[in-house]
C-alpha cells in the first residue's frame, strides 16, 4: 500500500500534554511523529509553548516523520509464521484457532513443507540484504504434533532460516530437545499458573487432563539454554497470580517471558478476558516484582511484551515485535503460512477465509498474497484515521491492537482493539520508568547497540 508522508510544512509541529501519574514530571508528545519528552509539571505550559523544547523539536520534526513513516508503510518481511498442523493436544479456552481444526484438522505432508520452505527462501533472498536470514517461527496449533515434518525441513533449511518453535512444551521430550538446541531453535512454551489448579482452569488436553506437570519438566530440560521463553496468557482465571508466575519464572531461570493479554478474536477468549483496570493492576505488581527480583540476584527476567512497548517508545525502529504499531506486523513484517498451504497476514487470521490471501505453491506466492484484498485489508488498518485512535496522543506506542480482535470482537478494522485504556496505562508506566532513570533495568542487556541518539535536550 501506499501512504502519503505527514507533512509538517501544513500544520507545523505541536506538542500535547501527557499526565503520566508521575510526582515531578509529565510528558508532551506529537503524536503523528512519536516524538516525546518527560518535562517538570510546573514548566509544563512554557513547553507547550514556543521555546527551546519546541524550537529544537521544529527542526527535527520532519525527519522523525519520515522515520516513522518507514516504519509503518515501507517495510519488507523478514519473517514468517509456520503452521505445519491445524491440530493441537489441548483445548484451550482461549485459542484463536477453531476447535474443529484443532481437534481433526490436517498436517500438511512433509514434502510440502520442505517445498513450501524453498519457495520461502527464494522470497526472502529478493527482499533481505545478503547474510541475513528470515525468521521462521513454526506456530500453532501444537507444531510438534507434526514433528516429522517440522524437524525434516529444520535439517533442510538450517543455513537459510533462523529457525523457532512456539509449542505447549507437552510432546517435548528429551531427544525433541536435543535436536531443537543442538541447532539453536529457539524454542517457546506456555504456561498459565503457578500451580496445576489455575493453569488447569484455561488450558488442558481435550479429556480434561492437565498440563502443568509436563510442562515444568519442559522447563528443567531447558534451563541453561539461551534461546528459550515462556508465555503466561493473562485472563480472569490467573490474573491474581501473576506475580508468583514470575517468581517462578525468576526461580527456573527463564530468560524471557511474555505476559500476554488475550486476543479475543473468538467467542471463547472474550469469556475469560480481565477488565482494563484489573489487568493493569496485576500487570504492574508482576512487573514491580520482576525488577525486585533482579535488584536481590542481579537477574533479569525479560517481560518481552512490556519490554517492547517501552522499547518502542525509546527507541521505535528498534522494537522486536510488531504488534504495537499501526498498521500491525501482519502482512507487512511477517505473515503466515497455514497448514493446507495458504498464505495469511497473520497465524491470528487462519480460521477466518476472508482473510486467506492464496496458496503459496499455486496461486502467485507471497507477492500475490500481498497484494491480495485479504491482507490489503490488514495492511490498510492506519489508526490515524479512526476515532478514538486518531485523536490518542500515544497512538503510535500502542497500535491498538490487535487488527484480528477488533475486526471480529468489535466489528471491523476501524475500530479499537480489546485492552485500549490498558495500553494507555502501560505507556504512562514506562514514562514513569524513564522519568525514574529505571528503563534499562526492565530491557534486555545490549538492547540498544546499533542505536543512534537524534534527540537530547536537558532544560
Amino acid at each position: 500500500m501506499t501512504a502519503a508522508l505527514p507533512s509538517q510544512a501544513l500544520a507545523g509541529p505541536a506538542l500535547i500534554p501527557v499526565d503520566i501519574g508521575h510526582d515531578v514530571y509529565a510528558a508532551v508528545t506529537d503524536p503523528r511523529t512519536a516524538f516525546w519528552a518527560l518535562v517538570d509539571k510546573s514548566r509544563l505550559a512554557e513547553s507547550l509553548s514556543d521555546g527551546p523544547l519546541l524550537d529544537a523539536y521544529r527542526g527535527q520534526a520532519e525527519a522523525f516523520g519520515r522515520e516513522l513513516h518507514a516504519l509503518r508503510f515501507e517495510l519488507k518481511p523478514s519473517g514468517v509464521y509456520l503452521n505445519p498442523t491445524e491440530r493441537c493436544n489441548l483445548d484451550c479456552t482461549y485459542c484463536y484457532l477453531p476447535g474443529s481444526q484443532r481437534k481433526t484438522g490436517q498436517h500438511m505432508p512433509v514434502e510440502t513443507l520442505v517445498a513450501s520452505l524453498g519457495r520461502l527462501r527464494d522470497y526472502f533472498r529478493s527482499v533481505m540484504p545478503e547474510g541475513r536470514k528470515p525468521r521462521a517461527i513454526f506456530h500453532g496449533a501444537e507444531p510438534l504434533m507434526n514433528q516429522a515434518a517440522v524437524f525434516a525441513a529444520i535439517s533442510e533449511f538450517a543455513d537459510d532460516f533462523a529457525f523457532g518453535v512456539q509449542t505447549n512444551g507437552t510432546l517435548l521430550d528429551d531427544a525433541a530437545v536435543e535436536f531443537l538446541t543442538s541447532r539453536n531453535v529457539s524454542i517457546g512454551l506456555s504456561l498459565d499458573g503457578p500451580v496445576a489448579g489455575i493453569t488447569d482452569a484455561t488450558r488442558r488436553t481435550w479429556g480434561g487432563k492437565s498440563v502443568h506437570e509436563k510442562v515444568l519438566a519442559a522447563m528443567a530440560k531447558l534451563k541453561g539454554y539461551g534461546s528459550w521463553s515462556v508465555i503466561t496468557t493473562c485472563t480472569t482465571e490467573n490474573l491474581p497470580y501473576l506475580t508468583s508466575m514470575v517468581e517462578l519464572f525468576h526461580a527456573n531461570e527463564v530468560p524471557t517471558c511474555m505476559l500476554n493479554t488475550l486476543r479475543c478474536t473468538l467467542p471463547g477468549a472474550r469469556g475469560v478476558k480481565p477488565a482494563d483496570g484489573e489487568m493493569a493492576k496485576a500487570f504492574f505488581a508482576a512487573l514491580d516484582r520482576s525488577h525486585e527480583l533482579y535488584r536481590e540476584t542481579g537477574r533479569k527476567l525479560v517481560v518481552a511484551n512490556f519490554a517492547n512497548i517501552l522499547i518502542g517508545i525509546l527507541a521505535p525502529t528498534a522494537r522486536r515485535l510488531m504488534c504495537d504499531i499501526s498498521p500491525c506486523g501482519g502482512g507487512r513484517a511477517f505473515f503466515a503460512l497455514a497448514a493446507d498451504g495458504s498464505l495469511y497476514p497473520c497465524s491470528e487470521f487462519i480460521g477466518l477465509p476472508r482473510f486467506n490471501g492464496g496458496s503459496l505453491l499455486v496461486d502467485g506466492g507471497v507477492e500475490a498474497a500481498l497484494e491480495s484484498e485479504a491482507f490489503k485489508t490488514v495492511t490498510g488498518r492506519d489508526v490515524d484515521k479512526f476515532s478514538p485512535c486518531g485523536d490518542c496522543a500515544i497512538r503510535h506506542f500502542c497500535g491498538s491492537p490487535c487488527p484480528a480482535e477488533a475486526h471480529e470482537m468489535n466489528g471491523g478494522m476501524d475500530k479499537i482493539g480489546a485492552f485500549c485504556d490498558f495500553y494507555k496505562e502501560q505507556v504512562n508506566y514506562s514514562l514513569r520508568l524513564i522519568a525514574d532513570g529505571k528503563a534499562d533495568d526492565y530491557l534486555w542487556d545490549g538492547w540498544d547497540e546499533g542505536t543512534e541518539t537524534v534527540f537530547n535536550l536537558a532544560l
